[in-house]
């Protein structure tokens, strides 16, 4: 992935953001009350991602796969729901980007499903590590012993994490 920098960033119209806040709602549901915000903008981007800051701080991203809470957004403001925590050997390899297999799976929320963003984070402090595309349900993602289970698209020190603007 190139540098990620911001190349237009301007407030957006209340209706705007009350679609915005609807979807993040039908991600994270009521803990998307947690970011709302009247001072809400826009930032583009040169990547596949359209930023939103809350506060002048960048807190939720955009992208193909739906609308969620970045890294910083979830450090900020932690979010019960969407997440799947990771044994501290794994750790070491989400932190630099690595897809999150079975054998580092240590617990799965129910409300993980197939196809949509979750956040992984560390056992011992319960910190968000990376935000990814889970593979699999959290039924199947307990029943299963090997594999990758979620596909990593944004992680701590990435691009997305450095973003300038």
């Amino acid at each position: 992935m190139a540098k990620i920098t911001g190349r237009k960033r301007h407030s957006i119209r209340k209706t705007q953001a009350a679609t915005l806040y609807e979807a993040l709602r039908a991600q994270i549901g009521e803990s998307a009350d947690l970011f709302r915000s009247d001072r809400l903008e826009l930032l583009t981007t040169n990547s596949g991602f359209s930023l939103y800051l809350i506060d002048k701080k960048l807190q939720i991203m955009e992208s193909e796969h739906g609308v969620f809470p970045t890294l910083r957004g979830l450090l900020e403001h932690p979010v019960p729901g969407r997440r799947i925590v990771v044994d501290a050997g794994a750790v070491s390899f989400v932190v630099n980007g690595a897809d999150i297999m079975r054998p580092g799976i240590v617990a799965v929320t129910d409300d993980v499903l197939a196809q949509q963003l979750v956040q992984v984070v560390e056992e011992r402090h319960g910190k968000p590590l990376a935000i990814g595309i889970a593979l699999y349900d959290a039924g199947e993602i307990r029943e299963r012993t090997t594999g990758k289970m979620v596909k990593t698209i944004h992680y701590v020190g990435d691009d997305l994490w450095n973003v300038e603007f």
